[in-house]
């Protein structure tokens, strides 16, 4: 009490020489004699008028007095010292006065403190009250600061209700009734009945959420709704809000069902929802919407793209990401499939068209798979995967090799004429960099085919200062690993070997394992040191054992298999889209491990590729025939090999010379994509015939630039006609320059309309850019943005549309593009829609 009478003091001496203290319940003489103010002399008052004021007028007249008087007031009549009072201060010491001279406010703010004494009760709060306002505050602007305070939010009306909205979802109540206690209550409820047109004669925060909810989606229809426009704003805030998230999404699904948000939609169209998420069932008719409309074949593709970039937007669209991106993916199958040509006049041609166009549906189907299985929503999709399923097996990898086995059907001999072979790989690329004396890593992949290595050279491009290029390569037939691996080592020649294990031998030696092939590695070129590791090995080195790695040996052999370990083998090979998209993973990380070890030059190729369908295979994709000849020595889906093997119908028929092998073993190789049975043998992952899904893999060649060269996109705002907001709603176009690539980066921005002194005015949205499409038209993303009623107090002046972008990690914001426009509205309190 002491300590709240001297400051309370202090800040009237601050202003007055002389303050005035009446005791009227005589209770405060202790209070007096306990008061120890520097430089203030303490007088008091007691029939001895006269004397005081030629003491503190004529003998002290610039010092400092504190003048108590045990007694009230006197009437102005009687008062001697009223001259003196009336150009000075008085100090009231009751509880209230005190509090009113704690917060610097005048007397005409003495009835608001009385009428909410609860409130001052806690300094805390009274401290907390103290720092927002202003001295231009009226009454009514103070009490909404204490709401504010008691809300435990910073701002207006808006921030309060933000604040008991958060309050709602968590189960709590603790603010509404510090209002009631504090005698807020009614200025409340007026406040939001002003405010936003909530009129109730029982009111009730929990119903005015309610109406919040019921009234904005209504309003997001175009429909009318209970609650105004500005209601609709502020819901637009707070759902967008990135600290307010939890809390919409609790209330969102708490009132779902009561306001029957499910039945009613399926009465609309889901074409008019695609704005609108302030229910996750919002999203689920959408999915199940667009599904059946895609399986009906009764959209464009460009119609689906569209919808699925407008979604991206939704507050929802983490939770159901990779059922959009599934969609995203199957539509654009569906599209370049319509598109697609699969002629081929040879098989030069057939392998540059693959590599040039065709390789993308193998790409697409892989990624459409990935994120279905991902989704976890197999049933929710599963007329739109029958239908991908089908046009991809029998429209596009059966079609596309049945036409490639048109062309190989007539080759003497394993050579596609313009296409590097794997078995020169170690002799035309590998021992390249050798032979100008530069050290290199080789990173071989097992199955990594052609498509999935065009995705990791797009990864690796989008690393900063990486550069890479993608060119195919035909691998040996047939398209198995121990042949695979042993071409890509330095050889002269190679034989299958002619024990049934499948094993190759190179000039003589057995290739299987690390050790056989770095002992073949350090034989290819004299004076090389040279090390083959698995790649967990080098991704376990630390930072010194890596730089050793590579001052101590010119080539690195570096096996990574992720892909064929798992697709390889029945029980896990439907995880093969996972395994790919681990494996992008893996050797992206590689690559960035080796370059830190200071390898510079670094090549990533695979042995062999691979043919993947999801569904379970019938009966008629198995080969009937059944191979015959002298000796059967090895034998899986894909292929045969043995001794003196008769030509057999459905099949390609190679001697080892016609494959550039040494021996006198034959093969036979099943037409197009057939199986052969194999017990216990996965039949979705197959590999080791010659489609050009398997024998088409990738040489990515790596190199590292001194400079940074990756950016990201620039964003432009785009206002047709003048820059001139005069309604409640102003729309504008935002424009993204450039697409994402894997030099140019997506950009995520924040934009919202604010006065020139940083007061937000209108609703906030947070926008991702990361449109890849090089049509401009499709990296438009038109915005509305609503008006507070905040923006009334600065109508006639002029506002500015800003996009905002986060630095770094931080909680900072900075200014990526602004665009100013002048407020000119009529009627500012009309919020026309």
């Amino acid at each position: 009490m002491s300590d709240r009478i001297a400051a309370s003091l202090r800040q009237l001496f601050d202003e007055h020489r002389l303050v005035f203290w009446y005791d009227g319940d005589r209770d405060m003489r202790a209070a007096f004699d306990a008061i120890d103010l520097p430089g203030v002399t303490k007088l008091e008052i007691a029939n001895n008028e006269f004397g005081l004021k030629y003491r503190m007028l004529k003998q002290e007249p610039q010092a400092k007095f504190l003048l108590f008087k045990a007694a009230p007031e006197p009437e102005m009549a009687g008062n001697w010292l009223l001259d003196l009072q009336l150009a000075s201060a008085v100090f009231k010491a009751d509880q209230a006065a005190i509090w009113l001279a704690e917060l610097g406010l005048p007397l005409q703010f003495e009835n608001v403190v009385r009428g909410h004494i609860e409130f001052f009760k806690a300094k805390g709060r009274v401290e907390a009250l103290k720092a927002q306002l202003q001295a231009s505050d009226t009454q009514t602007q103070m009490r909404m600061r204490m709401l504010a305070v008691c809300a435990g939010a910073e701002g207006g009306l808006d921030m309060v209700v933000e604040a008991l909205l958060g309050e709602l979802a968590s189960g709590k109540d603790d603010a509404l009734r510090l209002i009631e206690r504090s005698g807020l209550t009614d200025f409340l409820w007026g406040q939001i009945n002003a405010a936003y047109g909530y009129n109730s004669e029982e009111p009730d925060f929990e119903d005015f959420a309610i109406a919040l909810f019921r009234s904005a989606y209504a309003r997001a229809l175009g429909e009318e709704g209970s609650l105004n426009a500005e209601a609709l704003l502020v819901f637009r805030r707070w759902k967008n809000g990135r600290r307010s998230a939890d809390a919409f999404e609790t209330l969102s699904a708490r009132y779902q069902d009561l306001l029957k948000v499910a039945e009613d939609l399926t009465a609309r169209d889901f074409r008019s929802l695609m704005s609108i998420d302030h229910f996750e069932e919002i999203d689920r008719q959408i999915i199940r919407e667009i599904v059946r409309t895609m399986a009906a074949q009764s959209v464009s593709a460009p119609e689906v793209l569209h919808w699925v970039r407008e979604r991206r937007q939704s507050h929802w669209y983490p939770v159901y990401e990779d059922i959009y991106q599934a969609i995203g993916y199957a539509t654009e199958f569906q599209q370049a499939l319509a598109e697609v040509n699969l002629t081929m006049t040879s098989p030069s041609e057939g392998v540059q068209r693959y590599v040039s166009s065709w390789y993308r549906l193998d790409q697409l189907y892989r990624k459409f798979i990935y994120h279905m299985q991902k989704s976890g929503q197999a049933s929710l999709l599963a007329d739109l995967y029958a239908s991908v399923e089908n046009r991809y097996t029998n429209s596009f990898v059966l079609a596309l090799n049945d036409a490639w086995q048109d062309q190989i059907a007539g080759l003497d001999e394993w050579k596609i004429p313009g296409f590097t072979s794997q078995t020169d790989f170690y002799r035309d690329q590998a021992a390249e960099y050798r032979r100008k004396d530069q050290k290199v890593a080789v990173i071989i992949s097992d199955a990594f085919r052609f498509e999935v290595g065009e995705e990791c050279l797009r990864r690796i491009r989008a690393l900063d200062r990486f550069d890479a290029e993608l060119k195919p390569m035909i691998s040996v037939v047939p398209s198995y690993t121990q042949l695979g691996m042993a071409a890509l080592l330095p050889h002269g020649t190679l034989a299958l070997a002619e024990d049934g294990s499948g094993d190759v031998v190179s000039d003589g030696a057995n290739t299987k394992g690390l050790a056989a092939r770095e002992k073949i590695l350090a034989a290819g070129r004299g004076g090389d040191s040279a090390k083959a590791l698995k790649a967990e090995e080098v991704m376990n080195m630390r930072a010194d054992d890596g730089k050793a790695l590579f001052r101590d040996h010119h080539i690195l052999y570096v096996y990574h298999n992720r892909i064929d370990a798992i697709g390889d083998k029945l029980q896990t090979e439907e995880q093969l889209p996972e395994a790919a998209e681990d494996t992008i993973e893996d050797l992206t990380k590689l690559v960035r491990k080796l370059t830190s070890a200071n390898f510079s030059n670094i090549l990533i190729t695979a042995d062999h590729g691979f043919l993947y369908q999801h569904r379970a295979l019938d009966e008629s994709d198995f080969a009937i025939a059944d191979p015959q000849g002298d000796e059967i020595l090895f034998r899986n889906r894909r292929f045969v090999i043995g001794r003196g093997l008769a030509p057999t119908p459905g099949m390609k028929h190679f001697n080892a010379a016609a494959l550039g092998l040494s021996g006198d073993l034959d093969v036979l190789i099943p037409n197009s994509i057939n199986r052969m049975r194999v017990k216990g043998a996965g039949s979705r992952f197959v590999h080791g015939g010659a489609s050009l899904q398997e024998v088409v893999i990738p040489v990515i060649r790596v190199g590292k630039q001194r400079e940074t060269d990756v950016g990201q996109v620039e964003v432009q705002i785009f206002v047709s006609g003048r820059n001139l907001i005069s309604s409640g709603q102003t729309a504008v176009t935002l424009y993204q320059t450039q697409p994402v690539s894997e030099k140019m980066r997506p950009r995520e921005l924040v934009a919202g309309i604010y006065a020139t002194d940083g007061t937000l005015i209108s609703d906030e949205h947070t926008l991702m850019f990361d449109f890849r499409s090089e049509n401009a038209r499709e990296r438009e993303m038109p915005l509305k943005f609503l008006l507070a009623r905040e923006a009334d107090r600065f109508n006639n002046q002029d506002v500015i549309l800003r996009l905002s972008e986060r630095v770094g990690k931080t909680s900072v914001y900075q200014d990526h593009a602004t665009q100013r426009f002048q407020l000119r509205r009529g009627m500012t309190s009309d919020f026309d829609f």
